[in-house]
């Protein structure tokens, strides 16, 4: 199975939402099938095949989401961080203030879903292949 150690330096390649296709593609290779990340503190639950987990540990303080999401907010601020004009910190914080509580990714699907604080869909998007 994968570790944290091979996620994070694939990870580590990452410096906008532009190299978010190829940071996919990377982790599938490492036998990474699904993970849900936590807009709260940054950690990251990472799913393999037999019911194998493991979690990284918060990447920052504690962030407080927004209770009521901002769906149109949120879509200008994916695009703005899919065309490499914000990093990740950013991404994050914006998500918060539109009310992202978390997203999935579901490597098989190739898909990409964010969740308000009461677990509705936000929004679904196809990850570039």
């Amino acid at each position: 199975m994968f570790t944290l150690e091979q996620i994070k330096s694939a990870h580590g390649k990452v410096r906008s939402g532009a190299d978010f296709p190829a940071y996919i593609q990377e982790i599938k290779k490492l036998g990474v099938t699904n993970y849900e990340s936590f807009v709260s503190d940054g950690h990251i639950d990472y799913y393999g095949e037999d019911d194998f987990k493991t979690t990284s540990p918060a990447k920052y303080d504690e962030m407080e989401i927004a209770d009521d999401p901002d769906i149109e907010q949120f879509k200008s601020d994916i695009k703005a961080h899919q065309e490499g004009r914000t990093d990740f910190p950013v991404f994050c914080k914006d998500c918060a203030n539109s009310g992202v509580e978390k997203w999935t990714v579901n490597i098989n699907e190739m898909t990409c879903t964010y969740y308000d604080k009461t677990g509705n869909v936000i929004l679904t998007e196809e990850i570039p292949g």
